[in-house]
């Protein structure tokens, strides 16, 4: 079934190949695309990803040649030790905790950096200074320093070039340092232990955000091995944080720090820090925010702390029967907020995290869940958002997924979780924001053809049709769809852009694929989005359900859109929805 409808991609597509190329484009850019480019030509995340595969018996070689780079580039490992670095592990919600940490401490007027992994749009978001992404000619500025540094001594025994996350954790190093920032936010990329960020020796504090099942064939298959992983970054006498956690994930946590000689503390709920006072307001939305929020406070005020701040506010005496509750990691006590946390938690922003975007009758609502725990998240946080609008008087609401998922995840898992919310289509497609990204370079991944990616879509419409007939997942808390009157059937049009195997019942299937993200987020908008071109006639599928889709987008009084399975995706997602953020 699925090399059928790869069959039937390729004739879609093969109109268009005179246009479209996967090959990187040669013509001239900008120093910044220029940098960008050859930044492309190292190995991306999927080869450092085997690398780590490889390597991961002698984590020790591992952090030998990290430094080796280091120390090519023209640093030592001691000259991270200015950077007062706070280093943050976990496998839901650590991008969010960072976030949350860097806007309190900001807040109090400190100049910060921040490391954190992937990017959405441009790479640059990458490395932050002051909360906003390091301007392209800063970029281009490090990038080539660092680089012309590595080209210059060469080793021919060893690897010439680090790979692409390696490099860029090096290149923030380099603009943290010459930038002189008065904290850095480092965000580890995966894992811990072996983590190429693991090369800082002392940080002030450490952070663990909630654990789950991800990146499996690197770190583990358990969350008991995925936290041993996770507990690498713990180093003698620097104080840790975690949130709460099972009970087994937690006990190797604790094990981890007495190993290391690291004091390790739970944090309180953000409900202690409530207490008494007004409910504290978060820029992330979402329930599951506020467990990332409470281990920011602890990270900011023990930073601040450590650095001799005063005016911290008094701390809250922890009652007898709380400490039981930390099992065997003893409870921080909460402590009384100051200004600057709770102004810093109101003004974080995270784009691609439980992110609204309102446009017109169309509603965007983007989460780069990619774990069973955080599509459930994602899916409560949606329930509520979708449900918190005003529905339209006369019920014409029209609930579409649009989703894609990377890697070694268990798609149908995260699929099975969305099919409660009732969606009236669930739309497929790959991360690629057009079929040809060559002009793009902040967008190009070599790692993954476009063939490949639409082999899964397809697997995943699959998986969404099956799902559906098996009638799995219909939670009574949430309402029953809403539907937008009966299948239309317009007369078939020509062109093929929509991408639809053949399926023993098409006509009962809600699931579609498209070859790209444009094409998916213009069907979706049907010309209703201002930043989105209206879909063109001879690019209708003749399917009854596109075309009969496509007649209830345009006329339904709301769309809502749940985006989500990949940050990728959301990233590319947004690339379209606000071009302000590519420029």
């Amino acid at each position: 079934m699925v090399a059928r409808g790869l069959r039937a991609l390729r004739g879609a597509l093969r109109a268009g190949r005179r246009r479209f190329s996967t090959r990187p484009a040669r013509a001239p850019a900008t120093d910044y695309q220029d940098a960008i480019r050859m930044l492309n030509t190292l190995q991306t995340n999927a080869s450092y990803l085997e690398q780590v595969k490889r390597e991961r018996g002698d984590p020790q070689a591992q952090l030998e040649a990290m430094q080796g780079f280091l120390e090519r580039s023209g640093l030592k490992v001691k000259d991270l030790d200015r950077l007062n670095i706070i280093h943050v592990t976990g496998t839901k919600g650590k991008g969010s905790a960072c976030a949350f940490t860097e806007c309190i401490l900001r807040n109090y007027g400190l100049k910060t950096g921040f490391y954190s992994s992937p990017h959405l749009v441009q790479v640059r978001e990458r490395i932050r200074i002051n909360g906003q992404p390091i301007s392209k000619d800063l970029f281009n500025k490090y990038f080539w320093l660092v680089y012309n540094r590595l080209e210059e001594t060469k080793d021919p025994a060893h690897a010439s070039m680090p790979a692409y996350f390696r490099f860029l954790t090096i290149m923030a190093f380099h603009v943290f340092l010459e930038e002189k920032v008065d904290l850095a936010v480092v965000e580890v990329g995966i894992g811990g232990t072996y983590d190429c960020t693991n090369i800082i020796r002392t940080p002030v504090v450490c952070g663990v955000s909630s654990l789950g099942i991800d990146h499996t064939s690197i770190l583990g298959d358990t969350m008991e091995k995925i936290a041993w992983q996770k507990g690498g970054i713990f180093k003698p006498g620097v104080p840790a944080f975690t949130v709460a956690q099972p009970e087994r994930p937690l006990e190797v946590l604790r094990e981890r720090a007495q190993e290391r000689k690291c004091p390790l503390y739970l944090c309180p709920e953000l409900d202690d820090f409530e207490e008494g006072c007004q409910a504290l307001e978060l820029g992330l939305a979402g329930a599951h925010q506020r467990s990332n929020a409470a281990l920011a406070l602890q990270l900011a005020r023990t930073w601040l702390q450590r650095h001799g701040c005063q005016g911290l506010g008094e701390l809250k005496e922890v009652p007898p029967s709380t400490e039981l509750l930390g099992g065997p990691v003893p409870l921080a006590p909460a402590f009384r907020l100051t200004d600057a946390m709770i102004q810093g938690l109101r003004d974080t922003e995270w784009l691609g995290r439980t992110q609204v975007l309102s446009h017109g009758p169309v509603t965007w609502y983007l989460d780069g869940a990619h774990t069973t725990s955080s599509i459930q998240a994602c899916v409560r946080w949606f329930r509520q958002a979708a449900l918190s609008q005003d529905n339209p008087h006369d019920g014409s609401e029209v609930r579409v997924l649009l989703f894609n998922a990377t890697g070694d995840r268990d798609t149908a898992a995260l699929l099975k979780l969305l099919v409660p919310c009732h969606f009236d289509y669930a739309v497929f497609c790959p991360n690629f924001t057009e079929v040809s990204v060559a002009n793009n370079a902040d967008q190009q991944n070599f790692n993954v053809t476009l063939e490949n990616a639409l082999t899964r879509c397809l697997e995943n419409q699959r998986t969404w049709t099956r799902l559906l007939e098996e009638k799995v997942g219909q939670d009574p808390w949430l309402p029953s769809p809403l539907r937008v009157g009966g299948l239309l059937q317009p007369a078939p049009a020509r062109g093929s852009l929509l991408l639809v195997p053949p399926a023993p019942r098409p006509l009962n299937s809600p699931a579609l694929v498209f070859p790209c993200l444009a094409q998916a987020l213009r069907w979706v908008a049907q010309g209703r989005d201002p930043q989105l071109a209206a879909p063109t006639a001879s690019g209708a599928h003749p399917h009854p359900a596109a075309s009969s889709g496509a007649v209830l987008l345009r006329e339904a009084a709301a769309v809502r859109v749940l985006v989500t399975g990949s940050l990728h995706l959301v990233g590319g997602a947004l690339r379209l929805l606000e071009p302000a953020l590519s420029q």
